[in-house]
C-alpha cells in the first residue's frame, strides 16, 4: 500500500511538473523574445531562444515610447480600483452575511443572477451612461464601472458566514458598532481572502482591454492593453518590441504573486475560522 501510495506521489508531481512547465512557456518566450536583436530573423521556433541576447531593447522602449506612460496608468487605475473594490465588497459582504434584515436573501440572488450576465452585455448603457456623467477620458471613468463587482461579493460574502458569531456578539455586548466589528474583527480575521480577491481584483483591472478601449482616446490616457498593441503595425511586424512592452506589463504580477504567495494559498484553501 505505501509503495503504491509513493509511486501515486511521483505521478502527481511530474504530472504537475509538466503543466507547470506548459503554463509557464509562453512567459519564458516571452522573455526570450524580449532579449533578441530587434528586426532578427526567426526561420524555426528554436531561433527564437538562441543568442545574440540584448538588454537594450528595454531602455530603448521606455525612452522611445510612451510606455512607462501607460504603466503609471494601468498601475493607478488598478492600485485604486483594487482598494476601492475591497472596500466596498467587504462592507456590502459583511451587511449580506452577519446583519440579518428583510430581503437579504432575495438581494444575494440578485448579486448572483448578476454573474450569470457577461459584461459585453451590459457594455453599451455603461458606456452611455459614463458619457453622460462626463467621464470619458478620465480616470474616474476607467475606474469607477468596475468597483462593485459580483464575484468578489459573492467570494468575500461566502468566507464571512463562517466566521463564528460568538465572537461579533462578544464585541456587541461590550457597547461596539457595527462597523468596530469590521474593522477590529472581520478584517483582521479575513487577510488571506482578501489577498486572494485583491489579487483577482488587481489583475483584472490590468489587464482590461475591452473597457479602456470604449472608454480612452487620448493615447495619453492609455493603460498598457491598449497601448501596447500600438508598438506593432502592418508596416513593422517585428515581435520584440511589443514582447519587451510585455514582460514590462507582467512583472506587477509576479512581483505581487510572490509577495502574497503565503496569503493566496490560504485564501483559496481556508474556509474560514472555526469556532
Amino acid at each position: 500500500m505505501k509503495k503504491n501510495n509513493k509511486v501515486g506521489s511521483i505521478a502527481l508531481l511530474v504530472i504537475s511538473m509538466i503543466l507547470a512547465m506548459i503554463m509557464l512557456l509562453p512567459l519564458v518566450w516571452a522573455l526570450f523574445c524580449s532579449l533578441q536583436h530587434e528586426g532578427k530573423q526567426f526561420a524555426t521556433i528554436w531561433a527564437w531562444f538562441t543568442p545574440p541576447y540584448t538588454l537594450q531593447n528595454y531602455p530603448d522602449l521606455v525612452s522611445g515610447s510612451s510606455t512607462l506612460l501607460w504603466f503609471k496608468n494601468s498601475l493607478l487605475v488598478a492600485v485604486i480600483s483594487t482598494v476601492l473594490t475591497l472596500f466596498v465588497s467587504t462592507l456590502a459582504a459583511y451587511a449580506l452575511a452577519k446583519i440579518p434584515f428583510k430581503g437579504s436573501k432575495a438581494l444575494y440572488m440578485y448579486f448572483l443572477l448578476g454573474m450569470l450576465v457577461p459584461g459585453e452585455a451590459t457594455i453599451v448603457p455603461l458606456f452611455i451612461l459614463v458619457n453622460n456623467m462626463g467621464l470619458i477620458d478620465t480616470y474616474a471613468g476607467l475606474i469607477l464601472p468596475g468597483v462593485a463587482g459580483a464575484m468578489t461579493l459573492v467570494i468575500t460574502m461566502n468566507f464571512f458566514k463562517t466566521i463564528p458569531e460568538e465572537l461579533l456578539e462578544a464585541v456587541r455586548i461590550d457597547g461596539g458598532s457595527e462597523f468596530t466589528i469590521y474593522c477590529r474583527i472581520i478584517m483582521p480575521l479575513s487577510k488571506p481572502i482578501l489577498a486572494t480577491v485583491g489579487l483577482m481584483s488587481f489583475i483584472g483591472s490590468w489587464n482590461n482591454y475591452l473597457w479602456p478601449l470604449l472608454c480612452v482616446y487620448n493615447e495619453k490616457m492609455f493603460t498598457l492593453p491598449i497601448g501596447i498593441p500600438t508598438l506593432m503595425s502592418i508596416q513593422r511586424p517585428d515581435y520584440v518590441v511589443p514582447m519587451t512592452a510585455n514582460m514590462i506589463a507582467s512583472l506587477p504580477m509576479i512581483i505581487l504573486y510572490l509577495i502574497f504567495e503565503k496569503q493566496i494559498v490560504q485564501g483559496v484553501t481556508m474556509d474560514g475560522i472555526k469556532g
